[in-house]
C-alpha cells in the first residue's frame, strides 16, 4: 500500500505541475497554482512559513517523501528510471554516500544564494531545472499540438481551439534545458536517483532531517535471506543488504524495496514499533496516514486568483539594448528580483502577452526579463505575480499594477517614421494606456514640421505598448528603458 499510495500521489502532483507549465490559457492556475507554492526552495525564498513547517514535519515523520512525491524533478527521474528497469531488471546496487560531493554541492548552492549568483543557484535547484525543461522544450511542443487541433477544428467549422504563436524565447536557455534533460535521463536510466543524492541541494538539506524521521524502512534480520533484491531495486542505492542497514539520508521512502522483498524482511515503521510489533503488521494504516499528511500539506497552500490576460498579433522586431533590464511589476527592484527568483520559468510559461522570456545576458542568465517584440505588458494582467512561488514577484491587483513604474519610454529620432519617411504616425500616443505620450511638432516654427512623440516620464509606467505598436523596423523609434528600483506614480 505504501508504494501504491506513493505512485498515485506522485502521479497526481507530477501531472498537475506539468500541466501548470504547459497551460498557456491561465485557466489551470486557478486550480493548480498551489502546487508551485509547496516546492521547498520556493517556499523558503517566499518565507511561506506554513509550507516550510509542513514540509519539515512531513520529513520528520515520513522521511524524504517530498523527493518522491512532491518534487516534479524527482518524479521525472523515477519515470526515466522505470524505462531503465524495463530494459534491465534488478539493475541497481548499494553504494556508499558520497559526502564530499553532496555537501560541496550544497555549499556551492548556499554561497550562490547568499552572493546572489543566480546562474549557479538556478542550475542546481531541482524545481528550476524542471521548469526550464517544461517551458523551453515541452510547452512549444504542446502549443504546436494545440495549433494542429485548431487547424483541424477550423476545417470542420469549429472554433473549440484557437492558434497561438510558437517562438523561441532564448536559444542559450533552450540549450541548457536540453543538456539538463539529457543528463537527467542518462543518470536516471543507469543509476536511478544519482542527481537527487549527489547534486540536488534540496535533497541534501532534507537528508539532515530524514535521518531522524519517525517512520523508516527497517530490516527483520531473522527473515532476511540476503537475496539482495532490495539493493538491486533501490534507486537511491542506499540499502546495504549484507549489513542489514539503510542510509536514511538518501532513502526517499518509495516502497520499491518493500515490494521486491520476497520474504517480508523489510517493513516501513518506527524502530521501537519494529522491535515490538506482531508479525502481521497492518501496513494499510501507514499508507492512509501518508496520504492524509500529503493531503493536509496540499490543503495548506493558498489558492491563487484567475486573471485573464490578452493576446496580441505578433510582429518581428529586434530587441533594443537596454542599459537596465526590465523586471515585472511587483518585483520591486532588479536586486530584489535577482535575490528571490529561482529561474523556474513559470512566469515565462504563463505570460499571455509574450513579454517575459529568460535572459540570455550573462549577468542575469536564465532570470526572466521583459521585452516587447511580441506584445506589451497589459495593465490589467497580473498573471506573473499570481503564479510566482518564490516571492520574486509579489502579488498585485490590476489597480496597483497600473501605478507602478518599471521604466520609462525613450524616443529615438532617427528611427521615427515621421522623421525618416515623412509620413504621419502617432501609434505610440494613441495606444499609450496612461496618456504619457503626446504628439508635438518637431520644429514649432515650421508649419510643415512632422509631428513626433513627446514622453512625460512622470506618467509613463513602462508597459511597452508604445514600443510594441511602433511600426519602425527593425528597431522601434520608441523603447522602454528599465529602472533598477521601481517607483509608484
Amino acid at each position: 500500500m505504501l508504494r501504491t499510495t506513493r505512485i498515485l500521489l506522485a502521479t497526481l502532483f507530477f501531472a498537475g505541475i506539468t500541466l501548470l507549465f504547459l497551460d498557456f490559457t491561465g485557466v489551470l492556475h486557478h486550480w493548480l497554482g498551489w502546487l508551485a507554492k509547496v516546492q521547498a526552495l520556493e517556499a523558503v525564498l517566499a518565507l511561506n512559513v506554513v509550507v516550510i513547517v509542513a514540509l519539515v514535519a512531513l520529513t520528520l515523520v515520513f522521511g524524504r517523501i517530498y523527493c518522491s512525491v512532491i518534487c516534479p524533478l524527482g518524479v521525472m527521474q523515477d519515470i526515466f528510471g522505470w524505462f531503465g528497469k524495463k530494459a534491465k531488471k534488478n539493475r541497481y546496487s548499494f553504494s556508499k554516500e558520497k559526502k564530499w560531493l553532496r555537501y560541496s554541492m550544497l555549499g556551492i548552492f548556499l554561497v550562490a544564494l547568499v552572493a546572489h549568483i543566480g546562474l549557479l543557484a538556478q542550475l542546481l535547484a531541482p524545481y528550476s531545472a524542471f521548469g526550464r525543461i517544461m517551458t523551453m522544450i515541452f510547452q512549444p511542443l504542446w502549443k504546436m499540438g494545440n495549433n494542429l487541433l485548431a487547424s483541424v477544428a477550423e476545417s470542420m467549422d469549429s472554433y473549440a481551439f484557437y492558434t497561438v504563436d510558437v517562438w523561441m524565447k532564448s536559444l542559450p536557455v533552450l540549450i541548457v534545458a536540453g543538456v539538463t534533460l539529457i543528463l537527467l535521463f542518462v543518470l536516471a536510466w543507469r543509476n536511478g536517483r544519482t542527481y537527487c543524492n549527489t547534486v540536488c541541494p534540496v535533497g541534501t538539506a532534507l537528508s539532515f532531517l530524514a535521518r531522524f524521521s519517525f517512520l523508516k524502512v527497517n530490516f527483520d534480520k531473522e527473515k532476511c535471506r540476503n537475496c539482495s533484491l532490495c539493493s538491486k531495486n533501490c534507486k537511491a542505492a542506499c540499502i546495504d543488504y549484507k549489513n542489514h542497514t539503510v542510509d536514511y539520508s538518501r532513502c526517499v521512502a518509495c516502497g520499491d524495496c518493500l515490494k521486491s522483498c520476497k520474504f517480508g524482511a523489510l517493513k516501513y515503521d518506527h524502530q521501537l514499533l519494529h522491535e515490538k510489533r506482531e508479525k502481521d503488521v497492518d501496513s494499510s494504516k501507514r499508507s492512509f496516514l501518508l496520504a492524509s499528511a500529503l493531503a493536509t500539506t496540499a490543503a495548506m497552500a493558498e489558492e491563487a486568483k484567475k486573471v485573464d490576460g490578452g493576446f496580441a498579433d505578433l510582429a518581428d522586431k529586434v530587441a533594443p539594448e537596454r542599459q537596465t533590464p526590465l523586471t515585472p511589476p511587483g518585483s520591486l527592484s532588479q536586486r530584489n528580483f535577482t535575490v528571490h527568483c529561482t529561474g523556474c520559468q513559470l512566469c515565462v510559461s504563463e505570460c499571455p502577452n509574450g513579454v517575459l522570456r529568460p535572459s540570455s545576458d550573462l549577468m542575469h542568465f536564465m532570470t526572466p526579463t521583459m521585452s516587447y517584440e511580441h506584445g506589451f505588458c497589459r495593465p490589467e494582467c497580473t498573471r506573473c505575480s499570481d503564479v510566482c512561488p518564490a516571492g520574486a514577484i509579489r502579488p498585485l491587483d490590476d489597480i496597483e499594477k497600473s501605478s507602478i513604474q518599471i521604466g520609462h519610454a525613450v524616443w529615438i529620432k532617427k528611427n521615427c517614421i515621421p522623421v525618416s519617411d515623412g509620413v504621419e504616425c502617432g501609434n505610440c500616443a494613441r495606444h499609450c494606456p496612461t496618456g504619457a505620450i503626446e504628439m508635438v511638432a518637431l520644429n514649432e516654427e515650421d508649419d510643415e514640421s512632422p509631428w513626433v512623440p513627446a514622453v512625460n516620464e512622470n506618467a509613463c509606467i513602462g508597459c511597452g505598448a508604445c514600443e510594441y505598436v511602433c511600426p519602425a523596423r527593425p528597431f522601434s523609434a520608441i523603447y522602454v528603458e528599465g529602472h533598477e528600483v521601481h517607483k509608484k506614480i
